[in-house]
């Protein structure tokens, strides 16, 4: 799935000249927390977010710091956060290095500029100019549309056993031929060691996940690698 696919459109966004009201306004009147700032001939040029609008001197959060760390700020810095905090206009606070996608990205490239620049919105942008916006929520919709339904689906025990074998051979944290699955009626159960608490919730879930399951029962134990040897 491409990003084109579940990007929301038309963009809500605002022209870089707009004042922090028209802004803050516009975030409560359309119930969202930012948006992308964008030019009449549709460039875009920044994204301003509830985050830009914190350290504000009205409200008398602007940054302050003691006297000797004041003194470390270089005059640079003291400049910026002035702006930030005192700025009238959306491209006084704006950030201005947007993270952004192409049509054809994919979901899982849109992910990950998600979690490495630590961002909930990313434009979409065709020749510099926005064509369409991803947020975690069109993320949530995409998720939704592909999950399973409730209902399981009518497949033979041995399928399904086999099924989940196949599963936990591809994972390293499964081990080898330590966990034994039985099945009867859909319903699993799940027995033999495990070396990591968190692979018993690991192992249900690769379970939940085949087709047809109906149930999980959980008959693992947690034990360290010697006394495993000592027992086989």
């Amino acid at each position: 799935m491409q990003a084109e696919a579940i990007m929301s459109k038309p963009v809500v966004g605002i022209d870089p000249s707009a004042s922090i009201a028209e802004a803050a306004a516009m975030m409560l009147f359309k119930k969202i927390s930012g948006f992308p700032v964008i030019r009449g001939d549709g460039t875009l040029v920044g994204i301003v977010s509830e985050g830009d609008f914190l350290r504000r001197g009205e409200l008398g959060t602007q940054r302050k710091r003691s006297r000797w760390l004041e003194f470390l700020v270089s005059p640079g810095k003291a400049a910026d956060e002035y702006v930030h905090a005192n700025g009238r206009r959306i491209e006084e606070v704006m950030s201005q290095d947007v993270v952004t996608a192409s049509r054809t990205a994919s979901l899982a490239e849109v992910v990950e500029l998600m979690t490495r620049h630590h961002v909930k919105r990313i434009p979409v942008v065709d020749a510099g100019k926005v064509v369409g916006i991803i947020t975690r929520s069109d993320l949530l919709r995409a998720l939704l549309s592909v999950l399973p339904d409730a209902a399981p689906a009518a497949i033979d025990d041995e399928q399904i056993r086999q099924n989940i074998m196949t599963e936990l051979a591809s994972r390293k944290w499964a081990g080898k031929d330590l966990i034994n699955v039985t099945v009867n009626n859909g319903v699993v159960k799940l027995s033999g060691a495990i070396f990591d608490e968190r692979e018993r919730q690991a192992a249900i879930v690769a379970a939940e996940n085949v087709t047809g399951v109906k149930a999980v029962e959980d008959g693992l134990f947690c034990a360290d690698p010697v006394s495993v040897l000592l027992v086989s």
